[in-house]
């Protein structure tokens, strides 16, 4: 038993090397490339044309970014057999995982959190321009 077990985890080490590579690549592109992208959406302009011109520009972002986080997801799916090994020598692919995991996690969620805010405010900067619009038509009439 103890030497299957040990078959087992070289087995999990081996597959975890063929995966690393994708986690590198999307942890690459994060940190490269995706948080660069979320910060240029942190400051969301004046006016609804700006806005409208933000969103697309995110949208086109977010096509990619996603793709990156649904990779990267299912890295992530192809290790969870990890959580029944608690050997010493798997250790340190266990903290790997788990940084890979964090940071995976915490970029999606702030993309998450982008793409609610600028369709809300896209959304509220509409209303706000639709009750302009009929507040002046109001007064010319």
């Amino acid at each position: 038993m103890l030497s299957n077990k040990r078959i087992q985890e070289l087995e999990l080490v081996m597959e975890f090397e063929k995966v690393e590579e994708c986690f590198k690549e999307v942890s690459s592109w994060i940190e490269n490339v995706g948080r660069k992208g979320l910060k240029e959406m942190v400051n969301l302009d004046d006016s609804l044309e700006m806005l409208l011109q933000a969103q697309k520009q995110f949208r086109e972002f977010d096509l990619v970014a996603s793709e990156y986080c649904r990779r990267g997801q299912e890295a992530l799916k192809k290790m969870d057999r990890w959580e029944d090994f608690s050997s010493v020598d798997i250790h340190a692919y266990k903290v790997k995982l788990q940084t890979y995991k964090d940071q995976l996690e915490e970029f999606c969620t702030q993309l998450d959190e982008n793409r609610h805010r600028i369709c809300e405010t896209v959304r509220l900067y509409e209303f706000f321009d639709k009750v302009r619009q009929g507040i002046c038509c109001r007064d010319e009439g």
